[in-house]
Protein backbone atom coordinates (compact mmCIF):
# COMPACT_ATOMS: atom_id res chain seq x y z
CA UNK A 1 0.00 0.00 0.00
CA UNK A 2 1.69 3.57 -0.60
CA UNK A 3 -0.47 6.87 -1.16
CA UNK A 4 0.85 9.62 -4.02
CA UNK A 5 -1.00 12.98 -4.21
CA UNK A 6 -2.17 13.67 -7.64
CA UNK A 7 -3.52 17.02 -8.72
CA UNK A 8 -5.98 18.40 -11.08
CA UNK A 9 -5.69 21.72 -12.97
CA UNK A 10 -8.75 23.85 -13.18
CA UNK A 11 -7.98 26.99 -15.47
CA UNK A 12 -9.04 28.31 -18.80
CA UNK A 13 -6.19 28.88 -22.14
CA UNK A 14 -5.77 32.70 -23.29
CA UNK A 15 -7.54 32.48 -26.45
CA UNK A 16 -5.01 32.70 -29.93
CA UNK A 17 -2.02 33.48 -27.50
CA UNK A 18 0.44 30.05 -27.51
CA UNK A 19 2.73 31.98 -25.75
CA UNK A 20 0.75 33.23 -22.69
CA UNK A 21 -0.94 30.33 -22.58
CA UNK A 22 2.35 27.82 -22.31
CA UNK A 23 3.85 30.55 -19.47
CA UNK A 24 -0.05 29.67 -17.73
CA UNK A 25 0.28 26.33 -18.13
CA UNK A 26 4.21 26.49 -16.41
CA UNK A 27 2.84 28.81 -13.67
CA UNK A 28 -0.29 26.13 -12.52
CA UNK A 29 2.34 23.19 -13.16
CA UNK A 30 4.58 24.80 -10.54
CA UNK A 31 1.00 25.38 -8.37
CA UNK A 32 0.34 21.87 -8.73
CA UNK A 33 3.61 21.16 -7.13
CA UNK A 34 3.67 23.08 -4.39
CA UNK A 35 0.76 20.59 -3.22
CA UNK A 36 3.30 18.33 -3.44
CA UNK A 37 1.27 16.39 -6.44
CA UNK A 38 3.48 13.97 -8.42
CA UNK A 39 0.82 13.96 -11.05
CA UNK A 40 -0.68 17.16 -12.41
CA UNK A 41 -3.76 16.67 -15.18
CA UNK A 42 -4.66 19.92 -17.28
CA UNK A 43 -7.78 20.20 -19.09
CA UNK A 44 -8.76 19.40 -22.60
CA UNK A 45 -7.71 21.50 -25.59
CA UNK A 46 -5.79 23.51 -22.95
CA UNK A 47 -2.76 24.57 -25.44
CA UNK A 48 -4.17 25.84 -28.02
CA UNK A 49 -7.65 26.18 -26.83
CA UNK A 50 -11.78 25.56 -27.33
CA UNK A 51 -13.32 27.64 -29.35
CA UNK A 52 -16.64 27.74 -27.34
CA UNK A 53 -19.42 28.99 -29.71
CA UNK A 54 -17.39 29.55 -32.91
CA UNK A 55 -18.73 28.60 -36.29
CA UNK A 56 -15.89 28.86 -38.55
CA UNK A 57 -18.68 30.28 -40.94
CA UNK A 58 -19.69 26.94 -41.74
CA UNK A 59 -22.81 25.86 -43.06
CA UNK A 60 -24.05 22.94 -45.08
CA UNK A 61 -22.93 23.39 -48.58
CA UNK A 62 -20.75 26.43 -47.96
CA UNK A 63 -17.56 28.82 -45.58
CA UNK A 64 -17.08 32.01 -45.41
CA UNK A 65 -13.80 33.99 -46.31
CA UNK A 66 -14.08 35.25 -42.55
CA UNK A 67 -14.40 31.72 -40.81
CA UNK A 68 -11.35 30.20 -43.07
CA UNK A 69 -9.13 32.92 -41.54
CA UNK A 70 -10.48 32.34 -37.86
CA UNK A 71 -9.46 28.91 -38.79
CA UNK A 72 -6.33 29.95 -40.07
CA UNK A 73 -5.78 31.66 -36.56
CA UNK A 74 -6.84 28.46 -34.90
CA UNK A 75 -4.58 26.65 -37.03
CA UNK A 76 -1.29 28.99 -36.21
CA UNK A 77 -1.55 28.71 -32.69
CA UNK A 78 -1.27 25.31 -32.49
CA UNK A 79 1.53 23.21 -31.97
CA UNK A 80 3.81 20.36 -33.40
CA UNK A 81 3.94 16.96 -31.61
CA UNK A 82 6.87 17.11 -30.68
CA UNK A 83 8.20 20.62 -31.33
CA UNK A 84 9.46 23.32 -29.38
CA UNK A 85 6.52 23.67 -27.39
CA UNK A 86 6.64 20.14 -26.28
CA UNK A 87 10.03 20.72 -25.51
CA UNK A 88 8.97 23.71 -22.93
CA UNK A 89 6.42 22.00 -21.48
CA UNK A 90 8.41 18.70 -20.50
CA UNK A 91 11.11 20.75 -19.18
CA UNK A 92 7.79 22.16 -16.46
CA UNK A 93 7.34 18.55 -15.91
CA UNK A 94 11.08 18.11 -14.81
CA UNK A 95 11.77 21.15 -12.97
CA UNK A 96 9.06 19.65 -10.65
CA UNK A 97 9.87 16.19 -11.23
CA UNK A 98 5.99 14.92 -11.90
CA UNK A 99 4.12 13.14 -14.51
CA UNK A 100 2.39 16.05 -16.39
CA UNK A 101 -1.03 15.00 -18.55
CA UNK A 102 -1.94 18.31 -20.51
CA UNK A 103 -4.77 18.81 -23.36
CA UNK A 104 -3.25 20.40 -26.60
CA UNK A 105 -4.21 21.43 -30.03
CA UNK A 106 -1.52 19.14 -32.38
CA UNK A 107 -1.01 20.31 -35.89
CA UNK A 108 -0.36 17.24 -38.08
CA UNK A 109 0.30 18.36 -41.81
CA UNK A 110 -3.26 20.39 -42.59
CA UNK A 111 -4.98 18.27 -39.78
CA UNK A 112 -5.76 19.39 -36.41
CA UNK A 113 -6.06 17.23 -33.71
CA UNK A 114 -7.30 17.28 -30.14
CA UNK A 115 -4.67 15.75 -28.00
CA UNK A 116 -3.77 14.40 -24.47
CA UNK A 117 0.44 14.55 -24.19
CA UNK A 118 1.97 12.59 -21.19
CA UNK A 119 5.26 14.15 -19.75
CA UNK A 120 7.43 12.04 -17.29
CA UNK A 121 9.24 13.42 -14.14
CA UNK A 122 12.77 13.58 -16.76
CA UNK A 123 10.78 15.75 -19.29
CA UNK A 124 10.57 13.30 -22.16
CA UNK A 125 7.46 13.10 -24.00
CA UNK A 126 6.11 9.77 -22.89
CA UNK A 127 3.33 9.52 -25.21
CA UNK A 128 -0.54 10.94 -26.62
CA UNK A 129 -3.45 9.77 -27.04
CA UNK A 130 -5.38 11.63 -30.18
CA UNK A 131 -9.52 12.74 -29.92
CA UNK A 132 -10.92 9.09 -31.58
CA UNK A 133 -14.32 10.86 -32.01
CA UNK A 134 -14.88 14.28 -31.85
CA UNK A 135 -18.06 15.90 -31.06
CA UNK A 136 -20.69 17.49 -32.96
CA UNK A 137 -19.46 20.99 -34.78
CA UNK A 138 -15.68 19.92 -33.01
CA UNK A 139 -15.52 17.58 -36.59
CA UNK A 140 -15.08 20.47 -38.64
CA UNK A 141 -11.94 21.57 -36.97
CA UNK A 142 -10.71 18.30 -35.43
CA UNK A 143 -9.24 15.21 -37.37
CA UNK A 144 -10.21 11.71 -35.79
CA UNK A 145 -7.46 9.90 -33.94
CA UNK A 146 -7.24 5.99 -34.29
CA UNK A 147 -6.00 3.31 -32.21
CA UNK A 148 -2.31 4.14 -32.67
CA UNK A 149 -2.43 6.63 -29.90
CA UNK A 150 -3.88 4.58 -27.16
CA UNK A 151 -1.23 4.51 -24.24
CA UNK A 152 -1.43 2.85 -20.78
CA UNK A 153 2.11 4.60 -19.57
CA UNK A 154 3.80 2.82 -16.68
CA UNK A 155 4.64 4.95 -14.10
CA UNK A 156 6.22 4.65 -10.26
CA UNK A 157 3.08 4.91 -8.50
CA UNK A 158 0.16 2.93 -10.93
CA UNK A 159 -0.75 2.86 -14.67
CA UNK A 160 -1.98 6.11 -16.28
CA UNK A 161 -3.76 6.78 -19.43
CA UNK A 162 -6.08 9.40 -20.70
CA UNK A 163 -10.03 9.53 -22.66
CA UNK A 164 -10.70 12.75 -23.47
CA UNK A 165 -14.04 14.23 -22.68
CA UNK A 166 -17.16 12.81 -24.33
CA UNK A 167 -15.05 9.82 -25.26
CA UNK A 168 -15.95 8.94 -21.77
CA UNK A 169 -19.41 8.21 -23.23
CA UNK A 170 -17.91 5.59 -25.43
CA UNK A 171 -18.46 2.11 -23.59
CA UNK A 172 -15.76 0.46 -25.78
CA UNK A 173 -12.83 2.51 -25.17
CA UNK A 174 -13.43 2.48 -21.54
CA UNK A 175 -13.12 -1.35 -21.68
CA UNK A 176 -10.10 -1.00 -23.93
CA UNK A 177 -8.69 1.34 -21.15
CA UNK A 178 -9.51 -0.73 -18.51
CA UNK A 179 -8.29 -4.41 -20.44
CA UNK A 180 -4.75 -1.90 -20.40
CA UNK A 181 -5.11 -1.84 -16.58
CA UNK A 182 -5.45 1.85 -15.80
CA UNK A 183 -5.50 2.76 -12.47
CA UNK A 184 -5.26 6.46 -12.99
CA UNK A 185 -7.61 7.21 -15.26
CA UNK A 186 -7.02 11.11 -16.95
CA UNK A 187 -10.39 12.67 -17.81
CA UNK A 188 -9.26 16.05 -19.81
CA UNK A 189 -12.67 18.11 -20.65
CA UNK A 190 -14.23 21.17 -20.96
CA UNK A 191 -17.53 19.12 -20.24
CA UNK A 192 -19.01 21.59 -17.23
CA UNK A 193 -23.04 20.34 -16.97
CA UNK A 194 -23.46 19.36 -13.41
CA UNK A 195 -24.20 15.91 -15.18
CA UNK A 196 -20.35 15.50 -15.61
CA UNK A 197 -19.41 14.07 -12.00
CA UNK A 198 -21.74 11.28 -11.92
CA UNK A 199 -20.24 10.31 -14.84
CA UNK A 200 -17.00 10.28 -13.37
CA UNK A 201 -17.92 8.26 -10.78
CA UNK A 202 -19.22 6.08 -12.47
CA UNK A 203 -16.19 5.53 -14.65
CA UNK A 204 -14.72 4.85 -10.97
CA UNK A 205 -16.90 2.41 -10.02
CA UNK A 206 -16.91 1.02 -12.87
CA UNK A 207 -13.25 0.42 -13.68
CA UNK A 208 -12.03 0.81 -10.04
CA UNK A 209 -9.72 3.50 -11.08
CA UNK A 210 -8.40 6.63 -9.57
CA UNK A 211 -10.28 9.16 -11.85
CA UNK A 212 -8.74 12.72 -12.30
CA UNK A 213 -11.20 14.75 -14.38
CA UNK A 214 -9.95 18.58 -14.78
CA UNK A 215 -12.43 20.86 -16.82
CA UNK A 216 -11.50 24.34 -18.19
CA UNK A 217 -12.81 27.49 -16.80
CA UNK A 218 -13.08 30.61 -19.16
CA UNK A 219 -15.93 33.22 -18.93
CA UNK A 220 -14.55 35.84 -22.12
CA UNK A 221 -15.21 39.50 -21.41
CA UNK A 222 -18.25 40.19 -23.05
CA UNK A 223 -19.27 36.33 -24.07
CA UNK A 224 -22.33 35.16 -23.76
CA UNK A 225 -22.88 32.67 -20.75
CA UNK A 226 -23.61 30.41 -23.64
CA UNK A 227 -20.07 30.82 -24.51
CA UNK A 228 -18.39 30.56 -20.83
CA UNK A 229 -16.90 27.26 -19.21
CA UNK A 230 -17.96 26.87 -15.68
CA UNK A 231 -15.38 24.11 -14.23
CA UNK A 232 -16.40 21.21 -12.53
CA UNK A 233 -12.88 19.15 -12.01
CA UNK A 234 -12.76 16.51 -9.61
CA UNK A 235 -11.09 13.83 -8.04
CA UNK A 236 -13.02 10.39 -7.40
CA UNK A 237 -11.74 7.06 -5.33
CA UNK A 238 -11.76 3.71 -7.03
CA UNK A 239 -15.16 3.25 -4.79
CA UNK A 240 -16.90 6.43 -6.44
CA UNK A 241 -15.91 8.68 -3.32
CA UNK A 242 -15.33 12.36 -4.65
CA UNK A 243 -11.69 13.21 -3.10
CA UNK A 244 -12.00 16.54 -4.21
CA UNK A 245 -14.12 19.07 -6.42
CA UNK A 246 -16.32 19.21 -8.17
CA UNK A 247 -15.30 22.85 -7.98
CA UNK A 248 -16.94 25.64 -9.95
CA UNK A 249 -15.46 28.79 -8.35
CA UNK A 250 -13.20 30.07 -10.59
CA UNK A 251 -9.92 29.05 -11.21
CA UNK A 252 -7.20 26.31 -9.27
CA UNK A 253 -5.23 23.64 -8.58
CA UNK A 254 -7.71 20.47 -6.73
CA UNK A 255 -5.17 17.88 -5.17
CA UNK A 256 -5.53 14.85 -2.85
CA UNK A 257 -4.00 12.48 -1.61
CA UNK A 258 -4.82 8.83 -2.77
CA UNK A 259 -3.91 5.55 -1.09
CA UNK A 260 -3.25 3.15 -4.10
CA UNK A 261 -4.25 0.02 -1.98
CA UNK A 262 -7.93 0.81 -2.24
CA UNK A 263 -7.67 -0.18 -6.65
CA UNK A 264 -7.25 -3.97 -4.93
CA UNK A 265 -10.32 -3.05 -2.19
CA UNK A 266 -12.34 -2.44 -5.13
CA UNK A 267 -11.62 -4.88 -7.27
CA UNK A 268 -12.15 -7.35 -4.81
CA UNK A 269 -16.11 -7.52 -5.80
CA UNK A 270 -15.60 -6.30 -9.12
CA UNK A 271 -12.92 -6.58 -12.25
CA UNK A 272 -14.08 -6.06 -15.17
CA UNK A 273 -11.77 -7.60 -17.31
CA UNK A 274 -11.15 -10.02 -14.44
CA UNK A 275 -12.85 -12.13 -12.56
CA UNK A 276 -16.16 -9.92 -13.22
CA UNK A 277 -15.88 -10.53 -17.08
CA UNK A 278 -17.50 -13.51 -19.08
CA UNK A 279 -14.80 -13.76 -22.23
CA UNK A 280 -16.87 -16.59 -23.22
CA UNK A 281 -19.62 -14.41 -24.18
CA UNK A 282 -18.07 -11.53 -25.07
CA UNK A 283 -14.74 -10.47 -26.67
CA UNK A 284 -13.30 -6.99 -27.46
CA UNK A 285 -11.27 -6.40 -30.66
CA UNK A 286 -9.04 -3.35 -30.70
CA UNK A 287 -7.48 -2.05 -33.77
CA UNK A 288 -4.53 -0.43 -32.56
CA UNK A 289 -2.52 -0.13 -35.63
Amino acid sequence: MSNVRVAVVQAGSIPFEREATLAKAEQLAAEAAGTGARLAVFPEAFVGGYPKGADFGARVGSRTPEGRKLFRRYFDGAIDVPGPETDRLGEAARAHAMWLVIGVIERDGGTLYCTALFFAPDGRLAGKHRKLMPTAMERLIWGFGDGSTLPAIDTEFGKLGAVICWENYMPLLRAAMYAKGVQFYCAPTVDDRETWPGTMRHIALEGRCFVLSACQCSKPAGAPESEWIKGGSLIVSPLGRILAGPHYDGEGVLSAEVDTGEIAEGKFDLDVTGHYARPDVFRLDVNEL
